[in-house]
């Protein structure tokens, strides 16, 4: 609790995890609302299925990538304590 309190411990990473199931779900939900309505319209509704299926499948992988970046940042951050620590001890 103490590394939590101090800012030792970062909990942004289990954060941005969250974040990234809740883009990916938002990605499905608004992919498949699109292709539905897309569906159902009586006339040009070809570009919004389209617009629709490159949701379901490109959003995931843009949501998956942002978060990875966000989350190397921190790795960066973490690796250099620990160096820091390592040479501290020397």
């Amino acid at each position: 609790m103490n590394e939590y309190l101090s800012f030792r411990k970062m909990i942004t990473p289990l954060v941005i995890q969250v974040i990234f199931w809740l883009g990916v779900s938002a990605c499905v939900v608004l992919g498949l609302v699109s292709i539905v309505s897309g569906a159902s319209a009586r006339y040009g509704g070809g570009s919004e299925v389209l617009t629709g299926i490159l949701v379901l499948i490109l959003g995931p992988v843009f949501v998956r990538i942002w978060c990875e970046v966000l989350i190397v940042v921190f790795r960066i951050l973490d690796t250099l304590t620990e160096i820091r620590d390592r040479l501290g001890k020397s």
